[in-house]
């Protein structure tokens, strides 16, 4: 880097970056690029993520109107329409966004991920991290890792993931799930993201868990139990089913084990696993105990399994498969 190279070509250089990466930030290249051009001074770093938080406070106070602009442009106060970019380089909301930093420890918010994992439908991976840890990546599920010299970050956008995590003292392992945080040393443990809330279930040593904001409750929870943190909620609810556990991460081996669960639960299992999806006609099947192992992609071995156990009738054809009751 040239020592020519003023503050206010930094400032005006990050702004750019944070508006492209609005736009192109899902591209590894692009993330490569923007990771070199912030290890070449150390100053990027603060003026990146000033012009960051500007930017989300921007996004914030922006009413985007139905008439779809481009994502890096907002609705003006008083009408009209201007770049978001033009006002971050202006600096009037970076000046308002550092007031936000005074005081802040330094933190890396502004790094882009190091490796993104992505599973399609019906997919189940086994990933090998940088720092010697494993993550078995469930279907249709989205990771962002970030290895850093302090932290071990991850983040679970959607989906289901166990990891076997390789003890490193110094490097606490992060997983993040919206605005809940699950934290291990050297353990294993299985996060998934539900509609209805986050599920941990630790198979190994022990882990942390709490809600950002309510740092004043963090909950330990231990091998062979399950903690289920729903919506809004600031206390975890934590159970002991260590049988339980192991049935409901059988899908590391590509099986679904079904102990007493009812017929509909297995059905919502067997459809995460598969686009020719099961359909249930009537509510009084979908509530009958279903007992099994199967392969995740044998959707018509489970409907027989189902005729036989429940007395019911399945129709078998290329796109789906019904269970009634007649």
């Amino acid at each position: 880097m040239s020592e020519r190279e003023t503050a206010q070509a930094i400032n005006d250089r990050a702004a750019e970056w944070v508006a492209r990466m609005d736009r192109e930030g899902h591209d590894p290249a692009v993330r490569a690029e923007l990771k070199a051009w912030l290890a070449g001074d150390d100053r990027r770093r603060g003026a990146y993520f000033r012009a960051k938080v500007a930017w989300n406070m921007l996004d914030r106070a922006s009413v985007l109107r139905a008439g779809q602009p481009p994502a890096y442009e907002v609705a003006a106060a008083g009408g009209g329409w201007f770049s978001r970019r033009l006002v971050i380089l202006g600096g009037g909301a970076a000046a308002a966004a550092a007031a936000l930093v005074v005081g802040l420890p330094r933190m890396d918010f502004f790094a882009a991920p190091d490796e993104q994992i992505q599973t399609a439908i019906g997919e189940i991976r086994r990933v090998p991290l940088s720092d010697g840890s494993l993550a078995a990546v469930n279907t249709q599920t989205a990771l962002d890792v970030t290895m850093k010299p302090k932290l071990r970050q991850i983040a679970l956008k959607g989906g289901e993931a166990w990891f076997q995590v390789a003890k490193d003292r110094a490097r606490p392992f992060l997983v993040e799930i919206g605005d809940v945080r699950v934290r291990a040393v050297g353990t294993a443990f299985s996060v998934r993201r539900e509609a209805n809330g986050v599920n941990v279930q630790v198979t190994e040593g022990v882990v942390e868990v709490w809600r950002v904001g309510d740092e004043a409750n963090i909950r330990r929870v231990e091998a062979g139990t399950r903690a289920f943190i729903a919506p809004d909620k600031a206390v975890v609810s934590i159970a002991a089913a260590s049988e339980e556990i192991d049935n409901a991460l059988a899908w590391r081996t590509g099986q679904l084990v079904f102990d007493g669960d009812t017929v509909a639960e297995a059905v919502a299992e067997f459809n995460r696993y598969n686009v020719r999806k099961i359909e249930l006609s009537g509510a009084a099947l979908g509530q009958k105990k279903m007992i099994g192992r199967f392969r995740t992609n044998e959707p018509d071995a489970f409907a027989h399994a189902v005729e036989i156990l429940t007395d019911s009738r399945a129709v078998i054809t290329a796109d789906r498969i019904i269970l009634s009751s007649d």
